[in-house]
């Protein structure tokens, strides 16, 4: 009995998953956190305050990593540690509670992420 995927993968032109390498995926196919880190000063980080969708509490979001799971992780437990509040690394952004605008623009730029804003 074939499984389904085989089926899936000969309509789409693509090898059984048991062939199947990272070298014959698409690029489209390739999981995002597998993407290699950028330099710091290549980062192009945004940072915005947002309340809306969180019960009446203010955040602070760091867009724009390109990198790692581990790698924003560990950027995101340096940065609430270094402010004194909680916060998670989700979806290729960093949330830190509160409003640390001005205080995580000059924590990154410290930390070599110099087109921060």
């Amino acid at each position: 009995m074939e499984d389904w995927r085989d089926k899936l993968g000969a309509l789409k032109g693509l090898y059984p998953a048991d062939e199947q390498t990272d070298s014959n995926l698409p690029a489209a196919e390739i999981a995002p956190d597998e993407a290699p880190t950028l330099p710091r000063k290549q980062q192009k980080l945004r940072l915005a305050m947002e309340r809306a969708g969180r019960g009446g509490k203010t955040v602070t979001l760091i867009r724009g990593f390109v990198g790692t799971d581990e790698e924003i992780n560990a950027l995101c437990k340096l940065l609430k540690q270094r402010c004194g509040v909680g916060g998670t690394a989700k979806a290729g952004e960093i949330i830190i509670q509160g409003d640390h605008r001005t205080r995580l623009v000059e924590l990154l730029k410290q930390e070599g992420y110099t087109q921060t804003k």
